[in-house]
């Protein structure tokens, strides 16, 4: 959530800002409304001192032989007019909230006005890879190799999903497990959180109330819950509505869980098999830090999520996301983006992202500064990976003319020593 005061006081500025998001808010609107807000507060306020001041005078009236019929009926105006006022104050209050809880993030300073088309790469590791045979999807070995079933997880589920099979089931388990024991390697606290949230936690991160309906809701419980659409969602409200000590910052945690999205693979070639579907696994990274400590952990994040592909040897990029393609509470994003070969594009296996103090304020998560103020914390995330785009980009980038693939040297500790994973022969 913006601040309110930072709104009023920058006008212009945040109309200019929200622009570059793409998005369209009535700010001239929101600002009347908060000003006629005060003003009534005000006279609200007013009003109840005058009947308090009056009230009090009643029994030095009487005392003197006075006439307090007059002041009653002042203190009855009073309080009818106060009834009024304080009717048209939950009004106001709720247009308020309305509008300020639906808008986004204010993009940093630094990012391009518009969506994908302005994304800009800023980093390339390795040269793409060049093979001397015609080479196969990343479908196509999968299914070779025995490492995926499509059409059995159809059977039992539907499409956009799949079972790991296998050495592909062992595969997927080596890539979380080299993700986590990197991350308990470089200091971050590890997290299993629950898979099923309520309706706060997706206020918090910013996914409620506009973005409702990307999620899975659970039927039939009350109050309503939903299923967890990445660990960010769970992590970025472990301190909702605490008061940390500012020494304690920066927390760094991760977690792994599964991920429950809305988003079935679609039928477009570059999101056949496992590149979309509904339900995948991730390792997410997450920190709360101090204000003035922010930019240094986006670094940290991001160089985090870059040494991870690095370790794999795969070649990637790292994309500046525009304003409007950065995500309703993130002000920056960084897109990690590995390489298929077989249709010649970037996929994002991690998104980098500072929500500032953002997620903060509609989470009231606060730490007491060494000034001995309250301060909102920062939040930010980044995955360290998504293993569903991960797993395709090695199956095509260490492939073989043999129909082979190269396991990356990084994982073969957690694959029982195993270097290359062979066709199965039928």
């Amino acid at each position: 959530m913006l601040d309110i005061n930072y709104v009023i006081e920058n006008k212009e500025h945040v109309k200019e800002l929200l622009k570059r998001k793409l998005y369209e808010a009535d700010i001239d609107s929101l600002v009347a409304n908060v000003e006629e807000k005060r003003k009534l507060q005000k006279k609200t306020e007013d009003n109840k001192a005058e009947q308090n001041k009056l009230s009090k005078s009643v029994p030095q009236v009487k005392k003197e032989g006075g006439d307090v019929n007059a002041i009653f009926a002042k203190v009855k105006q009073l309080a009818a007019e106060n009834k009024v006022n304080e009717e048209k104050l939950k009004e106001l209050e709720g247009k308020i909230n309305e509008v300020l809880v639906a808008l986004p993030n204010l993009p940093d300073e630094d990012l391009l006005e518009g969506g994908k088309e302005n994304n800009k790469p800023i980093y390339y590791y390795k040269d793409k890879p060049e093979f001397g045979f015609k080479i196969k999807s990343h479908v196509e070995l999968a299914e070779s190799l025995g490492l995926i079933d499509y059409e059995r997880a159809a059977k039992v589920s539907g499409h956009g999903t799949w079972f790991y099979t296998n050495l592909g089931a062992r595969l997927e388990w080596a890539l979380l497990n080299f993700f986590i024991n990197e991350h308990i390697n470089d200091g971050f606290e590890f997290m299993m959180p629950p898979h099923i949230l309520n309706y706060e936690s997706g206020f918090t991160a910013g996914q409620f109330p506009k973005f409702e309906g990307d999620v899975f809701e659970l039927k039939g419980m009350d109050p309503a819950k939903f299923l967890l659409p990445t660990a960010e969602t769970a992590l970025v409200n472990y301190y909702r509505n605490e008061i940390l000590d500012g020494k304690e910052l920066p927390k760094k945690f991760f977690a792994y869980s599964p991920c429950y999205r809305k988003e079935a693979g679609s039928y477009r070639t570059e999101e056949r098999g496992m590149i979309r579907g509904y339900q995948f696994n991730k390792v997410e990274m997450f920190e709360y830090t101090k204000e003035d400590e922010s930019d240094k952990a986006f670094e940290e994040l991001l160089n985090k999520a870059k040494t991870l592909v690095e370790k794999l040897g795969l070649h990637f990029r790292v994309s500046k996301l525009a304003a409007a393609d950065c995500s309703h509470s993130m002000a920056r994003t960084y897109d990690i983006e590995v390489y298929l070969p077989s249709i010649g594009i970037y996929k994002e296996v991690s998104s980098v992202s500072n929500a500032r103090s953002y997620q903060a304020r509609r989470g009231m998560m606060r730490y007491r500064g060494e000034d001995g103020k309250l301060h909102y914390m920062h939040t930010l995330n980044g995955s360290g990976l998504a293993t569903s785009r991960v797993f395709p980009a090695i199956l095509e980038q260490y492939q073989q003319e043999d129909g082979s693939v190269i396991v990356p040297e990084v994982l073969r500790p957690y694959m029982g020593g195993i270097e290359v994973i062979k066709p199965i022969k039928k």
